[in-house]
């Protein structure tokens, strides 16, 4: 067996792993990387690339209904799925090659196996045929990912997030199971498509931690689409039914049966634990994810987790910069921090919804005077003029700065980093008002 030292070992390819890896070794120091199965994780291979690449597909394709208003005949549309298949493969394809790159660019030595970690120190590598090989390292960081959290068992008509992307033919009816984020993404992309969806959301509305007002302006541009919603309601039982799946449901004590080919589980995501691995360290962990201190310090010292195994919001971008941060603390300045509160979310509907900091509701438990500001998309002359639709901004005060905002329209998604910028470098109004916003754009949805 062979054996290589080094100055970190991260384990897990994905986001956090990767950002802590990259990052570490700009700084100087001799990193490796083992990863299992795919490099770029779940964000790369089953969640945030290849869903937006679908999403890509369906939105053009439904954007073609508005071009007539605009004097473009398009004649009769039509889709091939194996095609957008093939575009959503190759984007994989890309952004998998990208995290390759990227590492080698930065020199981090890469292993492909499963690795364990067998002492504070040392990282065992089993590669794929077998052959094992020690990693020492002064510093171990575990990112391990997450998984679907499958509330029934995964079947061939039962599916989760990640088999869905495996089918080789759209489903002709859907029953969603959860209306959080992962639910209404799939939702869109279907109904888009010509797809009947029916989504099924225990708690009242969908997006239930998001701005309220957010959850009832994306259920009504759901219906609108043609999705089935039904909030408040639970799911009593879930079985196939010869040619399809039966799920049984209950609201307000009424009992209902929704039917449909397939049935799509939602119903969030958990950390990946190795509990053997756990066990052996004493790595102190519960079923929300390994506990690591604000500098992703576990209880064993030089043993570190970042991103999804952590537990809290799962977001790629919020594993990559605790890599980053993990790397600046450990062989940089510390000038690289991760701050829960300025994590932005984003929900790719169309149209999206984008938030940063608070909501209203959080802002006001936090007592204290609270002031709202919100600008409408029908007042905004881009929007109109692109046939962008309905929308809002909203932003939230407290000692007249700027704690949270939430943004849902066309262009959600990229008006929010700016204020995520605002929030985390602590603006308070009077600056914000001095913003000169060029016109006419759909940025000067955020003058205040």
């Amino acid at each position: 067996m062979s054996e290589e030292i080094f100055d970190l070992v991260v384990i897990g390819g994905g986001p956090g792993g990767h950002a802590a890896a990259a990052e570490a070794a700009r700084h100087g120091a001799r990193v490796g990387i083992v990863e299992k199965e795919l490099w770029g994780g779940t964000c790369t291979h089953r969640g945030c690339v290849p869903t937006k690449a679908l999403l890509a597909c369906s939105g053009h394709y439904a954007a073609l209904k508005k071009l007539s208003r605009l004097g473009v005949a398009t004649g009769t549309a039509a889709y091939d799925f194996a095609a957008i298949c093939r575009h959503r493969d190759q984007t994989v394809r890309i952004a998998a090659l990208g995290v390759e790159k990227s590492l080698q660019e930065a020199r981090v030595v890469q292993k492909t196996g499963e690795g364990k970690i067998t002492s504070p120190g040392e990282v065992l590598c089993t590669a794929p045929n077998g052959g094992t090989e020690s990693l020492r390292a002064r510093h171990i960081a575990i990112a391990w990912g997450s998984e679907p959290a499958a509330i029934f068992p995964p079947s061939a008509r039962v599916l989760t997030s990640d088999t869905f992307l495996r089918l080789a033919a759209l489903p002709k009816s859907m029953v969603i199971i959860g209306g959080s984020v992962i639910g209404v993404e799939f939702a869109t992309f279907l109904a888009e498509l010509g797809i009947p969806v029916r989504i099924v959301e225990i708690l009242p509305a969908l997006l239930p931690y998001e701005e309220p007002e957010a959850g009832a302006f994306l259920q009504k541009e759901m219906t609108r689409l043609g999705v089935e919603v039904h909030t408040a309601t639970k799911v009593a039982a879930l079985r196939e039914d010869g040619e399809g799946v039966c799920v049984e449901a209950v609201k307000d004590g009424q009992h209902y049966e929704f039917r449909a080919e397939y049935a799509l589980l939602c119903t969030g995501r958990r950390p990946r634990l190795d509990e053997e691995t756990l066990a052996g360290t004493g790595i102190r962990h519960d079923r929300r994810g390994i506990a690591v201190t604000a500098g992703q310090e576990t209880n064993i010292p030089g043993i570190y987790a970042v991103g999804d195994v952590t537990g809290g919001i799962m977001l790629a971008h919020r594993a990559m910069q605790q890599g980053r941060a993990l790397a600046s603390r450990l062989f940089g300045d510390g000038a690289v921090v991760c701050r829960e509160d300025a994590v932005p979310a984003v929900t790719y509907t169309h149209p999206p919804i984008a938030r940063i900091g608070l909501t209203e509701g959080q802002a006001r438990e936090k007592g204290g005077d609270v002031e709202i500001v919100r600008n409408d998309y029908g007042a905004n002359i881009m929007a109109r003029a692109e046939l962008a639709g309905q929308g809002f901004a909203k932003f939230i005060f407290q000692a007249n700065q700027l704690v949270g905002a939430t943004i849902a329209g066309a262009g959600a998604p990229d008006l929010i980093a700016a204020l995520t910028l605002a929030v985390t470098a602590g603006v308070d109004r009077r600056t914000l008002q001095s913003w000169i916003l060029p016109h006419p754009t759909l940025s000067e949805i955020l003058r205040l």
